[in-house]
């Protein structure tokens, strides 16, 4: 049953300890969705109560393909452990590739790697660098998870998956539902057409507001891409939730 399937703690996770929660319900026969919408709700609220442990918190995305000992592979756990060092526990899709590389990183440090890992029928797998494992069977809740939880998103190269989050991310800032946060891409090469055309298709053409593309930008070096959050929250005030980002994260 669903209880015998999900592990809690009533602790905060530590470095020592590895933690994976499985969700879900009995499987549903055909048509009875209410069973399918219980079992969505209780994956929500299981992450919700693990993760709002974590902040402050940086997600990293990127391609589940890049092998390790390559360049983005190698850039990214740099990233992940100045991110560590500087106190964020780092959050990643807790899969191969990107994913991997930012818990490898993250796990030498102080703070925490986690990852949050979804059941695919090809690629995924969970990589054995998370010092907190939460496996998701519904994408729209592990989406909504890193929003939630993230202080800052860094995007490293990555395809349909990288952009679906990017965007995602994107568009909740934009249209308010979500506190506005960094939202950093790493690869100037990789991301540099994308944001071309932003500017000038998009913008051109009025199909965003003109300060729209002020929510993204490209950071190459680790230690820039901390001190970029830590000036962010230092203009803001502090790190500390205020009161309308606490209703956003209630209302999201």
């Amino acid at each position: 049953n669903a209880a015998q399937q999900t592990t809690m703690t009533t602790t905060p996770p530590n470095k020592k300890e590895r933690l994976t929660l499985n969700y879900g319900m009995p499987n549903p026969n055909a048509g009875e969705e209410s069973w399918r919408a219980l079992s969505m709700m209780s994956e929500f609220v299981l992450a919700t109560e693990q993760l709002k442990r974590i902040r402050p918190a940086v997600s990293i995305f990127g391609s589940a393909r890049i092998k390790p000992g390559t360049e983005y592979y190698e850039h990214t756990k740099k990233i992940a452990l100045a991110l560590s060092n500087a106190g964020y526990n780092v959050v990643s899709g807790g899969g191969p590739g990107i994913m991997q590389a930012a818990n490898e990183g993250a796990q030498p440090g102080p703070s925490l790697s986690v990852g949050l890992n979804i059941q695919l029928p090809h690629e995924q797998h969970g990589n054995p660098y998370q010092d907190l494992a939460l496996s998701f069977r519904y994408f729209f809740n592990r989406k909504l998870m890193f929003v939630r939880a993230s202080m800052a998103l860094v995007c490293m190269p990555g395809g349909f998956g990288t952009l679906d989050e990017l965007f995602e991310c994107l568009t909740l800032v934009q249209t308010g539902k979500a506190r506005r946060i960094p939202i950093i891409l790493v690869g100037k090469e990789f991301w540099g057409g994308l944001l071309e055309w932003i500017e000038n298709t998009l913008k051109s053409q009025g199909m965003i507001s003109p300060d729209d593309t002020k929510l993204v930008r490209i950071i190459e070096d680790p230690d820039e891409i901390v001190n970029a959050i830590f000036r962010f929250y230092e203009q803001r005030g502090g790190f500390d939730l205020n009161e309308q980002d606490r209703q956003l994260l209630f209302e999201l």
